[in-house]
């Protein structure tokens, strides 16, 4: 007989227009090739898709993921894709969510990697970067806008906000540090960040998935025992090539440098990109400082997390043993041991944070967490913008602070004449993410004729 037995557990499809595992794929394809911009153009574009378009899960339940998904190490954005996609479809769900949020940018990558390698410096290529750069930098500024909107309610998110984005930049507090003061604060005071995140639940009809588990409360239960299983399976993978390879130079020292920054990448790849640098460069000699500021560039501009600057590293340091074929195995070997850290803790702490999801203290340090993050996302929005504008920036000591100020002579007319262009396309024509990429890409190709 058709239809679900008394006493089944309903299925996803049973809710109507829930999508479909086939669905969600095609979804998440399309968000892992559109993911420019870094996390905050990344999760934007996320909320997006399946908050607002698609009303597949709330704003609060986004918001819940994403404080999570904030406080592990690794790229946040293809951290919150796997637990969103964990909520919808289980494991497979979620193991599709992550890598089709990196394999798009992961591919893009190595072929850029190959040709730097290669060929060097590609003027077409380079000036279409250039463009896209420019657009990348109000992207973030969208996104810092759109996060600002759902997480600042009240006078306590603002104050928490500005603290953040102040501590970073002035005192040059270490992010971990930030975001544990936040989560402490809202701990302590979860009254004060109430507010937060809600204003778009009470506007509309239930979501989605938020249907689906009115009709079988407990299907997080039911998912819970999937995902354990998975991330350790996850933690057996990672680990496995490490030890393995230890003694194997440099496949060895690739796998255990870059799965010691895979545990401490909080904050996002800026957080530890100095310390990559000193070591990659001057320790390990993989490749030159210029070299590395080339990786961060293309990053910059390409799909996916900007932690994929790590591939561009790995490629070059297998390059330089083995030419193409030693380059795709480092690359290879980095994304490995970068990213399944990244399933292993979606996986294993999931469950438990959505077990908590209505529990008001842990609501309230996530919500502070969130509060932090836009001040983060306003200080790498700063961080990124004065490096796109301006050809030198300078750090001024004053006092107990220190301030980048850019040098005013070294100001680049085109860079800012293209941000005021994408700035036009997505805020007054409304042109949408790929045409504002598309038209400021090309518009870079002035930059041929200079």
């Amino acid at each position: 007989m058709a239809g679900v037995q008394a006493g089944a557990a309903p299925a996803a499809g049973d809710v109507a227009g829930f999508p479909s595992l086939g669905q969600a794929v095609r979804a998440w394809a399309r968000i892992g090739c559109l993911s420019f911009g870094g996390p905050a153009g990344q999760i934007a574009l996320m909320h997006r898709v399946v908050v607002e378009e698609r009303r597949w899960v709330s704003d609060s339940r986004f918001l819940h993921a994403l404080n999570f998904c904030t406080l592990l190490p690794g790229p946040e954005a293809m951290q919150l894709a796997t637990y969103l996609g964990w909520l919808l479809h289980g494991v497979a769900g979620g193991v599709a969510a992550g890598l089709l949020f990196v394999l798009p940018g992961a591919l893009v990558m190595l072929a850029l990697s190959i040709l730097y390698a290669t060929l060097g410096q590609v003027p077409l290529v380079a000036a279409l970067f250039f463009g896209l750069k420019c657009a990348v930098l109000v992207l973030v500024l969208e996104a810092l806008l759109r996060v600002a909107r759902r997480a600042l309610r009240g006078a306590l998110p603002w104050a928490v906000a500005v603290a953040a984005f102040l501590a970073l930049y002035a005192f040059q507090l270490p992010f971990p540090i930030v975001v544990l003061a936040a989560a402490l604060l809202g701990y302590a005071l979860p009254a004060g960040f109430a507010g937060g995140g809600r204003g778009r639940d009470m506007a509309g009809p239930p979501t989605l998935l938020d249907a689906l588990l009115a009709a079988e409360p407990g299907r997080i239960a039911r998912l819970s025992g999937a995902a354990r299983r998975a991330g350790l399976v996850a933690l057996v993978l990672w680990v496995w090539p490490v030890a393995l390879l230890l003694d194997q130079a440099p496949w060895g020292d690739i796998a255990w440098f870059f799965s010691k920054m895979a545990v401490v990448t909080f904050g996002g790849a800026y957080a530890v990109l100095a310390y990559v640098a000193q070591e990659a460069v001057e320790h390990y000699r993989w490749l030159t400082a210029e070299q590395m500021l080339a990786g961060l560039g293309l990053a910059e501009t390409t799909p996916g997390p900007l932690i994929l600057v790590l591939q561009f590293v790995g490629y070059l340091a297998g390059h330089a043993a083995g030419g193409i074929a030693g380059g795709i195995a480092g690359a290879a070997l980095t994304l490995w041991v970068t990213f399944l850290p990244c399933f292993a803790f979606i996986f294993l702490g999931a469950p438990f944070v959505e077990r908590l999801h209505d529990a008001p203290k842990l609501k309230g340090a996530l919500a502070g967490v969130t509060a932090a993050v836009v001040g983060v996302i306003g200080n790498l929005a700063l961080w990124f913008g004065l490096r796109v504008i301006f050809a030198e920036v300078v750090r001024v000591p004053l006092g107990p602070l220190a301030l980048d100020l850019p040098v005013l002579p070294s100001l680049d007319p085109l860079a800012a004449v293209l941000a005021v262009l994408a700035a036009l396309c997505l805020f007054r024509l409304k042109l949408g993410v790929v045409r504002t990429l598309g038209v400021v890409a090309v518009a870079g190709l002035v930059r041929l004729a200079l």
